[in-house]
């Protein structure tokens, strides 16, 4: 099934300001050239080659013979060509110069790179929406390090970000931009707009181009909830109820935030609690938890296991069999940590 939204434009996915006009201004060149070489051809009855020639010296003030005596009609559509050829070639060159001088060929062609780069991707996470969240997330992303790509259709949030920033300009409730963003080869999405309904649209095209992406949504009303689990989304959060319910653990318990922040902040003591999936190859699959000595040899502890079916086992016994699927939430060092994460994918 493919979901349209007529309501919506078509998505753009240009580069802002400096690609567009600079893309505009070589069209009407090329359009200027060969509508020249055709009028030449059908005026004068020349060659292509001979027709060519004529309006490159024409266009560029060179000053050469023609290379056929011009007709009176040839004569007026020469005329005509200066007036507007010249102009526009010594624009043409004026605004590259510019472009040049002010960096912002610069600025163009480090986006391309970026564009080349989010092509390349896989197994990365989309993040639809640079607002205040989705700029958290995107640096928590890159301070892992996480491959990632974000959509956002504000241009002058686009514009404002480094070269090589990983973000396309676009909407991202268009199934063309998703499919930019390489969704049929993303591991996850991300979405956070503003609006619930935007979020839900973008939960519905996502999960009908690629059904095994984890999908992660935002929203804000509480009758959203089922709507957006229903529409496909794996899991939903509202930041509100997240803060609120923060806040008031930081004045009834503020020793459990304490202990969570040291948990899920890398530069806290150097711990990290993270989750680590247990692949069929793994060496730890079959074993009870104190036979695989994560504890004594790697010094982390396994706080809690999310087997393959959902359960949720907390502070798993030593003799807690472990099995393909399972997901152990861990913590410790971030070093030993990734010494886990290898043993898990062997």
């Amino acid at each position: 099934m493919r979901l349209v939204r007529e309501s919506q434009p078509s998505a753009v996915l240009a580069f802002p300001g400096a690609g567009s006009r600079l893309v505009t201004i070589v069209a009407l060149l090329v359009a200027l050239i060969f509508g020249g070489v055709a009028g030449y051809e059908w005026i004068e009855g020349w060659g292509f080659l001979d027709s060519l020639f004529m309006v490159v010296i024409t266009l560029g003030a060179v000053g050469y013979n023609e290379v056929h005596p011009l007709s009176p009609a040839g004569q007026v559509f020469s005329m005509v060509l200066i007036v507007g050829g010249v102009g526009l070639v010594t624009y043409t060159v004026g605004t590259i110069t510019r472009m040049i001088i002010g960096g912002e060929l610069q600025s163009l062609m480090g986006r391309r790179r970026a564009m080349s780069k989010i092509r390349s991707l896989k197994d990365h996470y989309i993040i639809c929406g640079y607002g205040r969240i989705g700029s958290l997330i995107a640096s928590e992303f890159a301070r892992r390090p996480i491959p990632y790509v974000v959509i956002e259709r504000n241009e002058q949030k686009v514009a404002a970000l480094p070269q090589d920033f990983p973000i396309l300009h676009g909407d991202s409730t268009e199934e063309e931009v998703l499919l930019e963003a390489g969704i049929a080869r993303a591991k996850g999405l991300v979405t956070v707009l503003h609006s619930d309904a935007d979020n839900l649209f973008v939960t519905l095209t996502a999960r009908d181009l690629n059904p095994k992406l984890f999908i992660l949504a935002r929203y804000e009303e509480p009758r959203s909830e089922m709507k957006l689990l229903r529409a496909g989304a794996d899991k939903v959060l509202s930041p509100y109820i997240i803060g609120g319910t923060r806040m008031a653990m930081a004045v009834l318990r503020p020793a459990v935030i304490d202990f969570i922040e040291l948990a899920t902040q890398t530069e806290s003591l150097g711990l990290q609690m993270e989750e680590v999936l247990l692949t069929e190859d793994s060496p730890l699959v079959g074993l009870p938890l104190v036979d695989t000595d994560i504890r004594a040899k790697l010094d982390i502890i396994v706080v809690a296991i999310k087997r393959k079916s959902g359960h949720m086992e907390f502070n798993p016994s030593a003799g807690s069999l472990l099995q393909e699927g399972d997901r152990l939430i861990a913590i410790g060092e971030r070093g030993q940590l990734s010494r886990l994460e290898e043993i898990a994918r062997a």
